[in-house]
């Protein structure tokens, strides 16, 4: 491994073949595979060859960009690239990430598009993934043409799909028989025998919908049970974040009742302390997934596959003119079709029928459900003994002041319309709500451990100014 310096040396060598994961290269005289860590590490290590020197300048330096652009001028082999140029602001980019991390921050950025053909549409990924499952034994090729003669008005006559590229999406989701091969996990068909005994959620990319007089992308926060391939819940939210996770989980549990077991991915609303203490309090079984093995949550994959295929298309523009008109075409669309359509997985049993048959013993929510799905955030009291929620002004208590106060409130709420809960040391202080500012003009200040008390000769009613006609009147008259 070469560390480049400023006077590094500027010879062109050949240009190497980017390495993948499998790749070999020569070690002691020996072949040994290099590992997907080991090109980001090498990444890394030839992107702080580059700035090493230049990250011991102090911050906005004479002549550093003069050095920047003479770096960009040379030509390098880079690990994994066929480029052989960096360009200036590049090179700018990694040295401000290396102040701010150290030399993680210069690790190149897994991709989060693994395991997806970025060329091909997502709907006709699904439909080439759902005729593979169905009819294992066709090649690539026959499974190119059985998608272009059965589905048509899906797959336009233009739209190239090449053999190669077909089969290593087919290879990746481990729908060919090399693919199935080179999975060396034991991995088993599984299916709990009642209702609630297992939940799976994650979290699918939906389409763009009309919210605060823009086009934003919605996210499909939905739940499916094992045993009945149920849908307990589904909703399209503007985020995937844990203030938009948890009032659906809420509302799951108020439809379907509580599940033994709930098993989703690793995201960070999944992750995140609120949903542990949530399941804990309610006896549920969090259970996460292996990172990278998305196998494990087959069924809610394949019915966001499902709503792709069969929702997604006949969505109008009415239905994507406002969030609610999406729900609502949602609801019906699982209510109405979905749960009453005969099941292959469940032996051709339609969902509804199969909760009806096995839920039997599944546990009904407590009616202070809600009290388990609030959000906690910490914020510190400004010396107006005011705080700030999502944009809005809540006032507290003078004696907390300076203190880092815990908040508890109902996420699915208006910003403006919620009641906060304050915790302070473990204990509840307080409950309040957004600030109004005028009718502080009107209250008597007290001191900073006392309570707000109001001035008993302050004016009830708004005070009135002077009207224009006033003006022509004599101001003996008016004062």
């Amino acid at each position: 491994m070469h560390t480049f310096t400023q006077d590094a040396p500027t010879k062109k060598e050949s240009t190497p073949k980017p390495i993948s994961k499998g790749d070999k290269t020569r070690q002691g005289g020996h072949d040994v595979e290099m590992t997907q860590h080991d090109l980001r590490q090498k990444i890394a290590l030839f992107r702080y060859g580059l700035i090493s020197d230049l990250a011991q300048m102090p911050q906005g330096a004479v002549g550093l960009y003069k050095r920047l652009q003479e770096r960009a001028e040379r030509t390098y082999d880079i690990p994994g690239s066929r480029r052989t140029h960096v360009a200036a602001e590049t090179l700018r980019g990694w040295l401000r990430d290396y102040r701010r991390g150290g030399f993680d921050a210069l690790f190149p950025k897994a991709r989060t598009d693994i395991g997806r053909a970025r060329n091909l549409p997502q709907v006709v990924v699904d439909l080439l993934c759902e005729t593979k499952e169905e009819h294992p034994d066709l090649s690539t090729p026959l499974a190119i043409k059985y998608v272009r003669e059965h589905f048509p008005e899906r797959v336009p006559e233009d739209l190239k799909l090449p053999t190669s590229t077909v089969h290593r999406l087919l290879a990746r989701r481990g729908l060919t028989s090399k693919g199935r091969r080179a999975e060396s996990k034991d991995r088993r068909h599984f299916q709990h025998e009642n209702a609630g005994d297992l939940w799976m959620c994650d979290v699918m990319h939906g389409p763009r919908v009309l919210a605060d007089g823009r086009r934003r992308k919605a996210y499909l926060i939905a739940f499916i049970d094992d045993a009945t391939r149920l849908v307990p819940y589904a909703e399209f939210k503007l985020s995937e974040g844990i203030a938009a996770f948890l009032p659906v989980f809420e509302k799951a549990i108020r439809k379907r009742g509580i599940p033994k077991r709930l098993y989703v991915d690793n995201g960070s609303a999944f992750r995140s302390h609120q949903l542990r203490v949530a399941c804990a309090q309610l006896g549920i079984v969090l259970i996460h997934a292996k990172p990278y093995s998305p196998q494990g949550k087959g069924k809610i994959e394949r019915w966001f596959r499902t709503v792709r295929l069969q929702l997604l298309p006949m969505l109008t523009p009415d239905d994507t003119a406002s969030l609610e008109g999406l729900n609502r075409r949602l609801f019906a669309w699982v209510e109405g079709e979905y749960h009453l359509t005969p099941h292959r997985g469940i032996d051709r049993e339609t969902p509804s029928d199969r909760w009806a048959r096995l839920a039997g013993g599944v546990r009904s929510a407590p009616d202070d459900v809600a009290s388990f799905f609030r959000i906690e955030k910490r914020r510190k009291v400004a010396k107006d003994r005011t705080i700030t929620l999502d944009g809005v002004l809540f006032e507290v208590d003078a004696a907390l002041i300076g203190q880092t106060i815990i908040l508890r409130y109902d996420a699915s709420r208006a910003p403006n319309k919620r009641t906060l809960e304050v915790v302070f040391e473990g204990q509840i202080k307080e409950h309040v709500k957004p600030l109004d500012a005028f009718s502080n003009c009107f209250v008597k200040r007290a001191s900073a451990v006392a309570s707000m008390e109001v001035d008993p000769d302050a004016p009830q009613d708004i005070p009135e100014g002077l009207a224009m006609r006033d003006l022509d009147k004599d101001t003996s008259e008016v004062f």
